[in-house]
């Protein structure tokens, strides 16, 4: 797969795969691809050569549900939005317009909230929120339908210390039943979960986790 902006080729010859309840950390310098590539996969952006193929079973799918937690959040604040309703969201995907939430919905909605340290918060504006209550949000929006994989970027940006190991063992249980695919710069916190490690700067290396250089790669 090769992956260009205004034919500036910005990905050359990549190929990657992606295992069932894998966990990919993916790192490199800036500029180095990382962004391009999550995009690539998101269907966000198309692959000036090559193609992305999603297979569940073992068969070739059109595609999977996949949760995304982007580097930077784009959400309006002014957007009148209670963090329920921003975490509900997430589950849209697979509805009808004007559907209702089923109780199933309800009670999956409460777990995330929970599981994110929302609770107390669940009424609140998104426009109230610090970054990294935001961070913890959009998190939520991306777990709550248990999508196939979770892709995210810099997950822990905005994110305070005391969420930050919360984070990484939601992380670790995500990836036992699902994909994960992550982007960021704390080396000892991918180093001491990831199963893989895709190395990107214009092409890719890929590595068992154990076998990455990690102290000398940028």
């Amino acid at each position: 797969m090769t992956a260009a902006y205004d034919r500036k080729t910005v990905l050359h010859d990549v190929s990657l795969t992606v295992g069932e309840r894998d966990f990919l950390g993916i790192t490199g310098p800036n500029g180095g691809g990382k962004t391009t590539l999550l995009k690539v996969i998101l269907g966000l952006m198309k692959p000036s050569a090559g193609r992305v193929c999603f297979y569940r079973g073992g068969r070739l799918v059109p595609t999977l549900g996949i949760g995304y937690l982007p580097q930077v959040n784009r959400i309006d604040r002014r957007f009148p939005i209670s963090v329920r309703e921003a975490v509900a969201s997430g589950l849209m995907a697979g509805k009808r317009p004007l559907q209702r939430f089923s109780a199933a919905d309800g009670q999956r909605i409460e777990e995330v909230l929970a599981q994110m340290g929302l609770e107390t918060l669940a009424k609140r504006p998104v426009g109230e929120l610090s970054g990294g209550e935001l961070q913890r949000v959009l998190l939520g929006r991306a777990i709550v339908s248990q999508p196939e994989a979770l892709v995210l970027d810099e997950p822990d940006t905005y994110i305070d210390k005391a969420f930050k190991q919360r984070l990484y063992a939601l992380l670790d249980d995500f990836s036992r039943r699902a994909a994960v695919i992550l982007v960021s710069h704390d080396r000892a916190a991918m180093q001491s979960r990831v199963k893989h490690v895709a190395h990107l700067n214009g092409t890719l290396q890929y590595y068992p986790a154990e076998s990455y250089p990690w102290n000398e790669n940028g």
